[in-house]
């Protein structure tokens, strides 16, 4: 009897390491993309090495990602690494034939009990067909210690059967039903708002974008301050624009001035409005009631339609220069 007890105890905790071991991987929190659409990568980094902080982590770009660039991460230096494609690809202004194959974050220091993310966005070309997964391999050094999650599954072997497996992405055509877009054309006093939309998010994602466009057709300035949505503890308003090949997003303070006779677009890849702290997941599809606030016209019922994640232009929108971009929040 006693030896069967060892022996259900021994067996127990073999699976019980076996579990944590699976779950220990980096992950990239984004699991799915779309041929021809942009990618945000959040690299999720779980754990350190046996107790050791994490002080490095490097991921490589597949050849068919192209455009990477990184995200800056406060406290670390980010790198990259550039090379030739093996071919062009179709970009958003010609063929692109080269660009970054490796972003690095050094210098940083993440306890072994604790997490945190690294970003970059991409772009996936057609290279990947629906049905196919990218494999994105990552390095994780730490200050004694080193993981190198780069195995790749061969054509019909199980990844979870592997020791140090790459973070996958799966690859599913683009959604190709839209819900109708919400009400346009809302009049606060002098100002015209026009398209309130936002982007569906992944389950468990804490932030969100927005977007609208407002018209000032007075004799005075007026300023959006702030927006809402029941799903937000809170919100901001950001802008985004590179520097040096790297792209940097920072809060507007004191608001956003609308001039008169001036319409001022919020947009992907530009002006944002971002919704912090969710408490659930917008879908697309959604039309989510909500609030923008301007310090003369006051605050103004809006409705948000959800767009696809990753969407470029609000549902039902027909392409235009303003429904192109490179890569956004």
């Amino acid at each position: 009897m006693n030896r069967i007890v060892r022996a259900e105890r021994v067996a127990g905790l073999i699976l019980a390491l076996s579990s944590t071991a699976a779950f220990a991987h980096a992950t990239l929190e984004r699991k799915e993309a779309s041929p021809n659409a942009s990618y945000r990568g959040v690299v999720q980094i779980t754990h350190g090495c046996n107790g050791q902080p994490t002080n490095r982590v490097s991921v490589t770009i597949p050849e068919g990602i192209v455009g990477a660039k990184p995200m800056p991460k406060p406290g670390w230096t980010v790198s990259t690494e550039k090379g030739a494609y093996a071919r062009a690809y179709p970009y958003f202004h010609g063929d692109i034939r080269e660009g970054v194959k490796t972003i690095t974050w050094t210098g940083g220091s993440l306890p072994d009990d604790q997490v945190d993310e690294f970003t970059f966005l991409a772009r996936v070309t057609d290279a990947f067909a629906p049905g196919s997964t990218i494999y994105f391999p990552i390095e994780q050094d730490c200050d004694k210690g080193q993981y190198r999650w780069s195995e790749i599954p061969a054509a019909g072997q199980d990844a979870h059967a592997l020791k140090s497996p790459a973070p996958g992405v799966r690859v599913v055509a683009a959604a190709a039903k839209t819900a109708p877009a919400a009400a346009s054309g809302v009049k606060a006093g002098d100002l015209t708002i026009d398209t309130p939309w936002m982007r569906a998010t992944p389950g468990g994602a804490k932030v969100a974008g927005g977007y609208v466009r407002v018209t000032n057709t007075g004799t005075q300035p007026d300023r959006l301050t702030g927006a809402s949505i029941p799903l937000a503890a809170r919100s901001a308003i950001h802008s985004m624009s590179m520097d040096g090949g790297v792209m940097r997003m920072a809060a507007v303070e004191g608001g956003l001035v609308i001039k008169p006779g001036e319409t001022v677009e919020l947009k992907p890849g530009g002006l944002h409005l971002m919704f912090e702290d969710l408490s659930g997941a917008p879908k697309a599809g959604d039309v989510i009631q909500g609030t923008l606030t301007f310090e003369r016209a006051g605050s103004v019922p809006v409705s948000f339609s959800v767009a696809p994640i990753g969407a470029m232009k609000p549902a039902g929108a027909m392409p235009g220069p303003a429904a192109q971009g490179h890569h956004d929040h």
